[in-house]
């Protein structure tokens, strides 16, 4: 297969006689310095068997957005091999972030308290460019830049409203409170939209029963066991 893309915690894969592609998850995370960190722009440490779980764990919840009508570039699965089978779309480097309390980037960035409630839930879209510290960007940029259509930015928006609908009643059920998260969206040659990359720790934030914020490690295995996976 041919590789498209190395990232930080995912190589994305080509094969070229079905047009398929492959998300190959790695054991890396995202972080500084050891501690991780789902809002990090760098690579933090690396865990072994981390790939294969996170692979698990998106399976589960790509399956659950397509059993509540939310369209995914998600295909098929190979636990063994820690690879996922997707859609061939165009994705823009964009990530599109849901906010149901304050944290993280948004605290530091707005000089804000940690877990102030948004009610209704707070949407921002930003630039995926680490460089320039992933900057929030509006539609009017994202037309002028070539990365999304008239109309597109609104559509991901509501995509992305519906995803944290379903993913923070599942969470719930699993005795975890969701703080917030992100989604990639690509399209495919007809404009229609998907949910692309990961539904996993990686992309969101949760407080347990005790009031504590597991790391994308420790909250992986602790859904796995809870869902009996």
């Amino acid at each position: 297969m041919k590789t498209l893309y190395n990232g930080k915690t995912k190589t994305v894969l080509l094969d070229e006689t079905t047009n398929v592609v492959n998300l190959f998850f790695k054991d890396s995370a995202t972080g500084e310095n050891g501690v991780f960190d789902p809002g990090s722009n760098t690579v933090g440490g690396s865990v072994e068997g981390k790939g294969r779980i996170g692979l698990t764990v998106s399976k589960y919840f790509f399956e659950l957005m397509e059993r509540n009508g939310i369209p995914t570039h998600y295909l098929g699965a190979d636990i063994d091999k820690g690879l996922m089978q997707v859609r061939n779309l165009t994705v823009p480097k964009l990530e599109f972030v849901l906010r149901y309390f304050t944290a993280g980037s948004m605290c530091r960035r707005f000089t804000l308290e940690e877990g102030i409630v948004f009610d209704p839930p707070y949407t921002e879209v930003t630039l995926k460019d680490d460089e320039q510290g992933d900057p929030l960007i509006s539609e009017r940029l994202c037309i002028m830049k070539g990365l999304l259509h008239e109309g597109q930015y609104d559509e991901a928006l509501d995509i992305l409203v519906r995803v944290g609908e379903v993913l923070r009643t599942e969470l719930k059920k699993l005795n975890l409170t969701l703080i917030d998260f992100k989604i990639e969206v690509g399209y495919d040659e007809n404009g229609k939209m998907y949910v692309v990359d990961e539904i996993t720790p990686d992309i969101w934030r949760v407080r347990d029963e005790n009031g504590n914020i597991p790391n994308q490690i420790d909250c992986a295995k602790l859904i796995l066991e809870r869902i009996g996976q």
